[in-house]
């Protein structure tokens, strides 16, 4: 897992959105967050500088104050993926940078200096569904 500057954020790779606005999590971030199948998931806003969204464990996330940045939820299906509802407005074909974010949740940037700063390294994997 790359670090693009030094003291920044750990980069996991790029996600694709897929046609049914289905995202396949990592598999090394998915490990790291405990991430497992048939369990839920919180959805919270992304930061305003970066866009995007943040997933964490609903038994992780319960009673924390990340919680007031929730946008819906969501079930870990198998290998990894889970389906972005509609109304957070994310689209089926966005590319979306993978980031560790906070210990009790993972980040799936939009815009801002550490995507933009990604873009720039080809070397990034990327993660489809299917």
């Amino acid at each position: 897992m790359p670090q693009l500057a030094k003291g920044g954020k750990w980069i996991f790779g790029w996600c694709s959105v897929g046609p049914a606005r289905q995202i396949r999590i990592p598999p090394e971030a998915y490990t790291e967050y405990g991430f497992k199948p048939g369990e839920n998931a919180i959805i919270l806003r992304g930061s305003k500088r970066s866009g995007g969204i943040s997933l964490g464990r609903a038994a992780v996330l319960a009673g924390s104050i990340l919680q007031s940045r929730c946008l819906g939820q969501t079930t870990m299906g198998a290998e990894g993926c889970f389906v972005l509802p509609i109304e957070i407005g994310i689209l089926p074909g966005e590319c979306l940078l993978v980031v560790r974010g906070s210990g009790l949740a993972l980040g799936f940037l939009q815009c801002g200096p550490i995507y933009e700063e990604a873009l720039k390294h080809p070397e990034i994997k990327r993660f489809t569904v299917g």
